[in-house]
């Protein structure tokens, strides 16, 4: 769901805005879209803009529509359940062995809790992980899980996943409009490829000799 130009003037105004960001505060960060937003900042801003409804958040649950109609000082609902259940608090697992350096997974985190190179195996951060599970449907082998674990998650986790998907928002918007796919130009694409690979193996050798001569 994407807001208006309308919305998007409101929610420019300085009050709209403070309600917006007293919203965010309140949703967990996961960025899950499973509010069916683009993750929690848009979710809070079809909330206080177009009064979004404030049940439609899985992970935050019971705890965070209660704080909702607190905030915005309406009645408490039940959670949707077209958004899904609660969920216990999980974090994603990469099974190495099935794994192909695809990238998949590492463009679809909004977190950055993935990292890896293309080609070779990929890992997750587990004190990045939202447990979104944006990773699992983007990865052509199924080599992704989802374990659950036992610390809940708490404001300071919040706090965390807001900071790096905010960090990651500002680095996308920083980048050049993206190539299409399979574009020569794509860096993954470029480094993937057994050519470049022996290119770029071949300059690293050859600087170890001139550093192994002086």
């Amino acid at each position: 769901m994407q807001p208006s130009r309308a919305g998007e003037r409101q929610a420019e105004l300085p009050e709209t805005a403070a309600l917006i960001e007293q919203i965010d505060r309140v949703l967990p960060q996961t960025q899950c879209r499973r509010c069916g937003y683009d993750g929690c900042k848009p979710y809070a801003e079809a909330i206080a803009v177009a009064g979004a409804p404030i049940n439609r958040c899985p992970p935050g649950g019971e705890a965070v529509i209660s704080l909702l109609a607190h905030l915005l000082n309406t009645v408490e609902s039940v959670l949707d359940p077209a958004c899904g259940q609660e969920p216990p608090r999980r974090v994603a697992h990469i099974d190495n062995g099935r794994c192909i350096g695809c990238t998949k997974c590492i463009r679809a985190c909004p977190v950055d809790a993935i990292v890896g190179a293309p080609k070779h195996q990929h890992h997750v951060l587990a004190d990045r992980c939202t447990g979104c599970d944006l990773c699992l449907a983007p990865c052509p082998v199924d080599c992704i899980s989802m374990a659950v674990v036992a610390q809940d998650w708490s404001s300071a986790d919040a706090t965390r996943g807001r900071r790096h998907h905010r960090t990651r928002l500002d680095r996308f918007a920083r980048l050049p409009a993206p190539l299409p796919e399979n574009d020569d130009r794509d860096p993954l694409r470029a480094l993937s490829a057994p050519a470049e690979r022996s290119r770029r193996l071949a300059r690293i050798l050859s600087r170890v000799r001139e550093a192994s001569r002086s």
